[in-house]
């Protein structure tokens, strides 16, 4: 089996080569930027490129078995730039694929294309409403595989919850921050909504059963994934603040008095937080993962909290190396936190 990940260099694409290193299976890798080849030692095959460039991904895509991908523009993003990775970027991916009759693409979507729901569990035919550019593009970039699927190609489609793991950063990396110095921890609303996370070995172990599914129809479908173990998010947060060692502890904050100044403090770009954060923060957000138990016999080995610590663990074990990287966008080196940081000397 010959595999290609777009994305390779991020957290998600990280996680799947290395696993499927330890399978024996031929993989390439392919990111718009530099790969640490001493983070991939068993990986030969390290392209970079981007996957707007059609010829590019009509070349790399060649004997190509599946295409997991993964790469995608993120929400701190500018708008048309998300739109044109997310977007055009995943249309080039399904074209080249289709023209070199790849076996099957499993693109990763994610559960913000159902915006802030009311019912609960969310099952995958809940209704699509995208909450920024970061949601409204995946719904497009999934529109996009539907029409692909009625042209002959094989797409499994998963929406995964909100993945951590080790190696994880981005806008964790400020919660662990706080953790790490025993800050409270400000909280949108009681916390007593649930709020449902993913270990990312969890996501990787389903990506790899779908790799090494028959060719059947009932695999071209959409997926939710999560959590299968997860409570309220202030009992899931407080667990893993004792687990750890930690002093920190919630400090709620009415979600009427908060969100307003958050909105304004995204538009000056003086927060890392975006609208899905904090819209969805006090409210439930978990899905119902019947569907690809039923369908491919998966069910996740950790819950939210286990996830959370093993993600800190791994922090506090490259603390120093990561303050050292300095701030960024993707999910693979923290966020600044702009007023954020002005908050946390009060707390």
């Amino acid at each position: 089996m010959k595999i290609l990940i777009t994305g390779g260099a991020g957290f998600l694409g990280y996680h799947i080569a290395r696993f499927f290193d330890k399978q024996k299976v031929a993989t390439t890798l392919l990111d718009l930027h530099d790969v640490d080849k001493k983070e991939y030692p068993g990986i030969r095959h390290i392209t970079r490129g981007d996957i707007r460039d059609s010829y590019l991904m009509k070349e790399i895509t060649k004997d190509m078995d599946v295409v997991i991908h993964t790469a995608a523009a993120l929400p701190l993003a500018p708008p048309q730039e998300i739109h044109d990775v997310n977007v055009n970027g995943t249309r080039r991916v399904l074209r080249a694929a289709l023209q070199n009759k790849v076996k099957r693409v499993i693109y990763i979507s994610s559960t913000a294309v159902y915006g802030v729901p009311k019912i609960h569990p969310i099952d995958e035919s809940a209704p699509m409403v995208g909450v920024g550019p970061y949601g409204e593009s995946k719904i497009m970039a999934e529109k996009v595989c539907q029409k692909y699927i009625k042209k002959g190609l094989n797409i499994t489609i998963i929406r995964p919850k909100t993945f951590i793991g080790t190696g994880r950063l981005g806008v964790f990396e400020i919660l662990f921050d706080w953790v790490h110095d025993n800050k409270k921890i400000p909280m949108i609303g009681a916390g007593t909504n649930r709020y449902q996370l993913l270990e990312v070995e969890d996501l990787v172990h389903a990506i790899w059963k779908f790799c090494n599914a028959p060719q059947h129809a009932r695999y071209n479908d959409t997926f939710n994934i999560g959590a299968e173990r997860f409570g309220m998010i202030r009992d899931d947060l407080e667990a893993f603040f004792a687990a750890v060692g930690s002093a920190s502890h919630i400090m709620p904050i009415p979600a009427w008095l908060i969100k307003k100044p958050l909105q304004a403090l995204e538009a000056l770009h003086l927060s890392p937080l975006y609208q899905w954060v904090y819209d969805t923060a006090d409210k439930d957000s978990f899905v119902s993962i019947e569907k690809i138990h039923k369908t491919i016999d998966w069910k996740p080995r950790y819950s939210n909290t286990e996830a959370l610590i093993r993600s800190y663990r791994w922090y506090q074990k490259h603390y120093s190396d990561i303050k050292a990287k300095g701030a960024g966008i993707t999910h693979t080196v923290g966020w600044k936190q702009g007023a954020l940081a002005l908050a946390k000397r009060f707390l």
